[in-house]
């Protein structure tokens, strides 16, 4: 029908924050820019756990993955962006949309606001996953702010 918009799919994105031994998972939506912490998948000296990442992306369905890239305060290369664009060359086998943003302050952002919660009541222990995961919703609302 002319003149009628074309309405597309809401977009599903699955987050990652990047770990040499876990890596933080959380789901986003653009309908409202928020996200939600999925917990961890395991990076061990094998590789990734590619059964659970490929259970998240089954469950999921996202549109696109997102992966935060790691850098210093000033902007300049991270030690472990060399592993990030390994991890990111391991996701393609997915066949989906790859995007990245600028993940720093994620972890110490994630760690403040769980610790303010802790401090609130409103939540117990922290552990490094649930802080991993954290830093990933963080990612995923940074790249669906962006877009």
């Amino acid at each position: 029908m002319p003149g009628t918009p074309e309405l597309s799919r809401p977009r599903t994105v699955l987050a990652f924050d990047f770990g040499l031994r876990r890596i933080g998972v959380a789901v986003g939506q653009d309908v409202t820019g928020s996200a939600s912490p999925l917990g961890i998948v395991d990076n061990r000296d094998s590789g990734v756990n590619h059964e659970q990442l490929a259970a998240l992306i089954k469950e999921w369905r996202p549109t696109n993955l997102i992966v935060g890239m790691p850098a210093h305060a000033d902007g300049s290369p991270s030690e472990i962006q060399q592993h990030v664009k390994a991890f990111i060359q391991e996701l393609e086998r997915y066949e989906l949309p790859i995007g990245t943003v600028d993940e720093r302050y994620t972890s110490i952002e994630a760690e403040r606001v769980l610790k303010e919660a802790r401090a609130a009541g409103t939540r117990g222990r922290i552990s490094k996953e649930t802080i991993d995961s954290a830093a990933a919703v963080f990612i995923a609302e940074r790249y669906l702010l962006s877009e």
